[in-house]
């Protein structure tokens, strides 16, 4: 994946558009398409596996986990593309941005397991070995959730903690997803460079964004991220998003090689994964 990204780059001033319709495997096989046979079961397997460290922590806290998990497609199409094959070999050190009640970590343990067990497949990128996960949430109900699904994992530490102000350590991956744009812009600049020096060298940001200049789309982004803001208590929010083209020239003036990858799946969003390296130590 990592030198398929490289070769796509398309200059220094806009990201590479990485459509991926058969992404290639550690091995150089082409992984199926997303939607496909194989990858609905797969993805079926890693929910099963990634919501059941929920199911005794609550209704809520379990039927979010599937239904979130289940209905995205980013999360298995972050696996299909192979997005953190870089960090293959040794354990990563995931810093999971904004991370609700960690149904992320989940999905990453999940993954692991299914591989150490043998049981993921030959044609698909290998999945991420994990040293560690800390995921961080403003939220205390939020927390809370994270804190006892994984009350006996201890490679993910759930915290709270405002992304405006935690140390961000360092790190080799770093994911902010569908969180960023309810900073105002400041805020998100500031957050971008706090990024970028928390990433070791060949380290990976994966961010999921709204694209401003996307019509119609965008604006039913907007409404669903309203919605949901709405419904789970936390009052109306205000939203600061920017056109792709501006999210990816901040991203390339903080040194970062990015890749936008549109959401799979057919859904009517404006929502785009972000894919953004920084550069190995002795790399141009």
């Amino acid at each position: 994946m990592k030198n398929e990204l490289s070769s796509a780059v398309a200059g220094a001033g806009s990201a590479a558009v990485l459509k991926a319709p058969h992404a290639r495997s550690s091995g150089g096989q082409r992984t199926p398409a997303p939607g496909s046979a194989p990858v609905r079961a797969l993805q079926r397997q890693l929910v099963d596996l990634a919501s059941a460290r929920y199911r005794d922590k609550g209704r809520f806290a379990y039927h979010f986990s599937r239904g979130k998990l289940g209905g995205d497609p980013m999360f298995i199409e972050l696996l299909r593309l192979g997005a953190f094959t870089g960090q293959r070999g040794r354990g990563a050190r995931f810093l999971d941005l904004g991370c609700g009640q960690a149904v992320f970590a989940s999905w990453l343990v999940a993954a692991r397991t299914l591989a150490e067990q043998g049981r993921w497949p030959s044609d698909w990128p290998e999945p991420p070995r994990i040293e560690s996960v800390r995921a961080l949430e403003l939220m205390p109900a939020d927390v809370a959730r994270g804190q006892a699904g994984f009350a006996d994992e201890p490679r993910v530490h759930v915290e709270q903690g405002d992304i405006c102000e935690a140390d961000f350590g360092n790190v080799d991956v770093i994911t902010i997803l569908d969180v960023i744009h309810y900073l105002p812009l400041a805020a998100q600049d500031d957050v971008l460079c706090r990024i970028r020096a928390a990433l070791r060298p060949g380290g990976v940001l994966v961010m999921r964004v709204g694209d401003a200049a996307g019509g119609w789309p965008y604006r039913l982004s907007r409404w669903a991220d309203q919605a949901i803001t709405l419904g789970r208590g936390h009052g109306w929010a205000y939203l600061h998003c920017r056109p792709l083209a501006t999210w990816t020239a901040s991203l390339h003036a903080l040194g970062f090689q990015v890749h936008a990858v549109p959401t799979p799946g057919g859904l009517p969003f404006a929502n785009v994964l972000l894919i953004a390296h920084v550069p190995a130590e002795g790399a141009a």
